[in-house]
C-alpha cells in the first residue's frame, strides 16, 4: 500500500504500461487460482520451469473428479461436481500447455473418456450427469447425447499430440476422420474443433487434404470475419450471441496451425491488430460468447485474457 504523502506521479497511468502489465493486473484482481497459476508459468516465469508447472498442476488438480475427469466449473459454463467431456477437454489443454500431458494422469483420463464415449468411440457435448446442476442453456442435456466433433475432436488432436497411446484414441480418430471429411456446412467452434484435430493427428498428408478442403468451406460459408471493420460482410452463425464473430486468429491460434494457410498475410494482420486492439480499460480481454449468469463472465475473462496474449506473442507481437 503507497505511503500517504506519496505522489501520485509514483503510479504509472493504465495506457502507459504494456499489454502484459495490464493483463497481469486484471489477472490478480479477478481471476481463479488455476488462472493465476497459468498466467505466472506463461508469463512470469522466464524458464518456464517446473515449480510454476507444478503450481499450475496442483491447482488443476482440485478440479479432478472421482471417475479421473474433471468438473467443479472448469469450463465456466458447467458447473457442479460431475466430470464432463468439456471440462476434462479443458484439462488437457491446460496439461499440454505446460507439458504436462502424459504420464498415469493422462492414463486416468482416457480411462475416464472410454467411460463416457458413444459406441463409436466420440465424446458428447454433455453428458447426461450433468443434468441437475446448474449450466448454460445454450448446452442442454439430453438422454442419450450424440458423439460430436466439437467435443471429440481437441482432444483426440491434443493425446495425438503429445504422442499418447491408448485403445479409445483408435476409435476416436476413425469417427473425427469421418466426421471432418463428411462437413457440408459447419460452424465456428465446430470448426476450430476440426482445426485442433487435424493439427495434431499424425495422417500428416491426409490432414493436409482435409485442411485444405475446410478452408474452402470457411471461406465460402464466411466463418471467418476478415475485415474487422465490416462485420456486416461475416454474418453471425445462427444460435450465437450477437457480436459472436470469428477471426483468423481464432481458428490459427498458431502460426504452425494448418489454418494458417487459409488467409492472407494482410489478413492475418488485420486479425491480430483487432486482437490487440480488443485488450480493454481494466487490462482484460472479452467475452464474444453468449453470457447467462455474473460468475461464469468473471471467471471465463481471464481465461480469454491468457489465450489472447499466448497467440499475440506466438505470432512475433509484442506484449511487454
Amino acid at each position: 500500500m503507497a505511503e500517504s504523502g506519496a505522489s501520485p506521479d509514483a503510479v504509472p497511468a493504465p495506457d502507459a504500461l504494456s499489454p502484459l502489465a495490464r493483463a497481469e493486473h486484471f489477472v490478480w484482481l479477478t481471476a481463479r487460482v488455476l488462472e493465476q497459476r497459468r498466467f505466472a508459468y506463461h508469463f512470469l516465469d522466464s524458464a518456464g520451469g517446473d515449480p510454476a508447472a507444478d503450481a499450475v498442476e496442483t491447482a488443476l488438480t482440485s478440479y479432478a473428479t472421482g471417475d479421473g475427469g474433471f468438473g467443479y466449473g472448469l469450463e465456466p459454463d458447467l458447473r457442479g461436481p460431475v466430470g464432463q467431456p468439456l471440462h476434462t477437454g479443458h484439462a488437457l489443454r491446460v496439461l499440454d500447455s505446460i507439458r504436462r500431458c502424459g504420464g498415469q494422469r493422462v492414463e486416468r483420463v482416457c480411462r475416464y473418456l472410454t467411460s463416457v464415449s458413444t459406441p463409436e468411440g466420440a465424446l458428447p457435448a454433455i453428458h447426461p450427469s450433468q443434468r441437475g446442476y446448474p449450466s448454460a442453456p445454450f448446452v442442454p442435456v439430453v438422454d442419450n447425447p450424440p458423439g460430436e466433433l466439437l467435443a471429440t475432436g481437441p482432444v483426440v488432436g491434443l493425446l495425438h499430440r503429445n504422442e499418447v497411446w491408448h485403445a479409445w484414441l483408435f476409435r476416436a480418430t476413425d469417427f473425427c476422420w469421418a466426421a471432418v471429411e463428411s462437413l457440408e456446412t459447419s460452424h465456428p467452434y465446430e470448426v476450430q474443433a476440426a482445426v485442433a484435430f487435424l493439427d495434431g493427428v499424425p495422417d500428416r498428408p491426409r490432414a493436409r487434404a482435409a485442411a485444405d478442403r475446410l478452408g474452402r468451406l470457411v471461406r465460402q460459408q464466411r466463418l471467418a470475419a476478415l475485415d474487422p471493420d465490416d462485420l456486416d460482410a461475416c454474418p453471425v452463425a445462427p444460435g450465437y450471441a450477437p457480436g459472436e464473430h470469428h477471426f483468423a486468429h481464432d481458428y490459427a491460434k498458431v502460426p504452425e496451425s494448418l489454418a494458417r494457410a487459409w488467409f492472407t498475410d494482410a489478413e492475418m494482420d488485420r486479425s491480430l491488430d483487432f486482437l490487440a486492439q480488443e485488450q480493454q480499460a481494466d487490462g482484460g480481454w472479452p467475452v464474444r460468447w453468449r453470457q447467462w449468469a455474473p460468475g461464469t463472465a468473471l471467471e471465463s475473462r481471464p481465461i480469454v485474457t491468457i489465450e489472447a496474449l499466448r497467440t499475440l506473442r506466438a505470432y512475433g507481437r509484442p506484449i511487454d
